[in-house]
């Protein structure tokens, strides 16, 4: 199975997102959380079956929430760069280097 490497600023998306759904319904950031796990676990999976979005990243859209994981296959890993709103600063993770 492909290892995952995850860009250290999606940490910060990931709280920051999971805390804003929260404070709007309890609970409702830990399904967040849980979604994007289930995403992680889909593209690790199968990371070439997903559609590439800008050159070499790809796009596997998150299910229930306007989110996608934005990754690239190198080699034998998976290096993720975003947890990205769908509808919000569209490439902003372009400068994000591994």
């Amino acid at each position: 199975m492909w290892q995952v490497e995850i860009h250290p600023e999606v940490y910060e998306e990931l709280e920051q997102t999971r805390a804003w759904y929260e404070k709007n319904l309890a609970g409702l950031g830990s399904g967040f959380l849980d979604e994007v796990d289930k995403a992680i676990t889909t593209i690790r999976r199968a990371p070439e079956a997903w559609p590439f979005y800008v050159g070499d990243v790809r796009r596997f859209l998150v299910h229930r929430f306007p989110f996608a994981v934005l990754y690239r296959c190198a080699e034998t890993k998976i290096q993720i760069f975003a947890v990205m709103h769908l509808h919000r600063k569209p490439g902003y993770w372009k400068k994000r280097k591994f």
